[in-house]
């Protein structure tokens, strides 16, 4: 990888060996557990919410559109309340191995990216713009978002 590409990319991998540490060997019990009075996002929801919005960003930063059997596969961002699906029930290897797949691409995204490719811009959601640079940073500063709600949901989870 170019330098600052590399750079960039080793801040989501670091984040993502991170999360990977944070939920490693949580029961299924606590994986879908939302919370003291039910009302949070479980991390089973949370690690599905950040494997699509990776999973966005590369198709974005290829200039692609997502194929449907992947949108498929990794569900809608948001349901008809607006609110994160919900993933009761699914095992923790199975959200972490297709988490690992959604990494994979973002790897080989970073080793075909140039350095001077980070300043292209593109869109996102509701026509905002952002350069590639920042499109790859904000993956690793969502993953560190969410691993303090996954942080608190253990918290509580062992006081319960």
């Amino acid at each position: 990888m170019e330098p600052i590409v590399g750079l960039l990319y080793s801040m989501v991998d670091g984040n993502y060996r991170r999360l990977k540490s944070i939920v490693g060997g949580m029961s299924q019990r606590e994986l879908d557990y939302k919370g003291p009075k039910q009302n949070y996002n479980s991390t089973a929801q949370l690690l599905r919410h950040l494997a699509l919005v990776d999973l966005n960003w590369v198709f974005r930063i290829k200039g692609e559109i997502m194929p449907l059997n992947l949108e498929n596969k990794y569900g809608p961002i948001l349901d008809e309340d607006n609110r994160l699906p919900q993933f009761d029930g699914i095992p923790l290897d199975v959200l972490l191995k297709e988490y690992d797949d959604v990494m994979d691409m973002i790897k080989t995204l970073c080793q075909q990216l140039t350095d001077l490719q980070l300043t292209r811009i593109i869109e996102y959601e509701n026509g905002n713009q952002a350069t590639i640079q920042w499109g790859i940073w904000h993956i690793a500063d969502h993953s560190r978002y969410h691993q303090a709600h996954i942080n608190q949901l253990r918290k509580w989870f062992n006081e319960s």
